[in-house]
This record gives structure tokens, sequence and C-alpha cells, in this order.
């Protein structure tokens, strides 16, 4: 297979009114889609569409989306977060505090080793800046996890079909059949190494697709300390959460 070099993605947001949409713009499309995943709102639109076409959209959905966050709200499990400024949130295994600040809303940035997160007057709500820090890092995490993967791939001598980033409830990534590897957003959170073995586990299944011996020496051949890291993970698994 042939290697290619991921580019970073910049995301494209929309204020909703109570609640901020990332905008996903693809030429596989021709009508807009509104999706609410993990109280997050996402809009997937044809790739000219015009902004004021979006806000239009959000509007004429907006009742519906507010109901979906209630109910994610509703099951969420409750977290120990307060979502203000000062609490600490990891990355890449080093803590950066969070700032939160008022204004026209922009996506989280990380400055001066703060994680800022500007939101609109008045919407302080916790739940709007946990979307927010979440998006942030699931940006991260698709682009960080790619591009370790070409790089560890070439180490390992197999390179997948495709790469993925989605929320699996207990584990940190999978390997399907036909080659392409998925991994958990939140080890994004786990220090490099961490992040490194959970990498080198999924592609070595593209060359052993069981827990066999066998895989295992594929492993310890990239990393030998990767019983340190199993170890890591089962202690400290709790803790990589927003």
């Amino acid at each position: 297979m042939m290697r290619t070099t991921h580019k970073p993605t910049k995301p494209e947001y929309r204020d909703g009114d109570g609640f901020i949409a990332e905008i996903i713009r693809t030429s596989r499309r021709k009508t807009a889609d509104v999706r609410v995943e993990e109280g997050s709102v996402t809009v997937v639109v044809p790739q000219h569409t015009k902004p004021e076409k979006i806000d239009q959209i959000l509007a004429e959905k907006r009742q519906w989306v507010r109901e979906k966050i209630a109910l994610h709200l509703e099951a969420a499990p409750i977290s120990a977060k307060e979502y203000v400024s000062g609490e600490a949130f990891s990355y890449l295994g080093r803590n950066y505090r969070l700032k939160v600040e008022e204004g026209p809303f922009a996506p989280v940035k990380l400055i001066n080793g703060r994680l800022v997160v500007t939101t609109p007057h008045g919407s302080k709500q916790p739940h709007m800046i946990r979307n927010a820090l979440t998006r942030w890092f699931k940006h991260q995490a698709n682009n960080k996890l790619r591009v370790k993967v070409d790089r560890y791939a070439a180490v390992v001598g197999a390179h997948p079909n495709g790469v993925g980033i989605r929320s699996f409830k207990s584990r940190w990534g999978s390997c399907t059949i036909n080659g392409r590897v998925e991994f958990n957003w939140k080890i994004i959170m786990a220090p490099i190494r961490i992040v490194d073995y959970i990498v080198v586990h999924e592609l070595c299944h593209l060359k052993q697709h069981d827990h066999s011996p066998a895989y295992w020496r594929e492993v310890e051949r990239i990393m030998p300390d990767y019983q340190e890291c199993r170890e890591w993970l089962k202690e400290n698994a709790p803790s990589l959460e927003i």
C-alpha cells in the first residue's frame, strides 16, 4: 500500500444560539444532514454551501437539536469536572489549565499552556464548554494519531486501509477485518509513549489478528516496554476523561 502523508484538518463552526455546531463540508452530499452525537452538533453539507444557508438550517432544526442535547445530558454520567477556569485537563500526559473567556465563539486554542475556550455572552453552560473541549481533543487525536500511524506503519511493516477516530466505551482501539485501524480519541490524553503503544498494538494486528504469543512478540519487537504501557493503562484508564 502507498504511504500517504496526513495533513491536519481545520475545523469550522457556527453559533446555533444555545449550542455550537461543527460544519463538515463534503463533495459526496447534495443535501444537508444535522447530527447530534454525545451532545455535540455536527452539520454535514455540500462542499460550497454558504454560511447563511447553514444558519438557516440550524434555525429550522434548533428545537430538535436542543431536545437531543437535553436527552444526552440526562443520560450522561455525572462528572467531577465543573468546566471552569483553573481546572486541569490532560493532553499527551501533561496537564493544561482551562481558561474560559467571553466573546464570539472560537474553537479551543492551546495558548501559553492554557486551553482557552471562548463562548458567547451568557452561554457558559458546562455542557457547551465540555463539548468545545471534546471537539478539540477529537481533532487533536485525529491529526496526531494519523501521523503516528504513518510513522509506525513503516516500522511494523504493515499499512492500514484507513484510520478512524471513534468513541469506544471499553477499548482503546480496534483493527477491522478490512484492515482499517480505529482509535478511541480519549487516548490522546495519555502520555506520548502510551499513545505510541496503542498505535503499535493495532498495527501489529494487521499481521497477527489474535493475541497469540506470536502477536505479542511482534509488539515487543517494536516496543520492548509494552508491558509497562499495558499496566499504565490498567491503572490510569479512569482518569482519561473530560
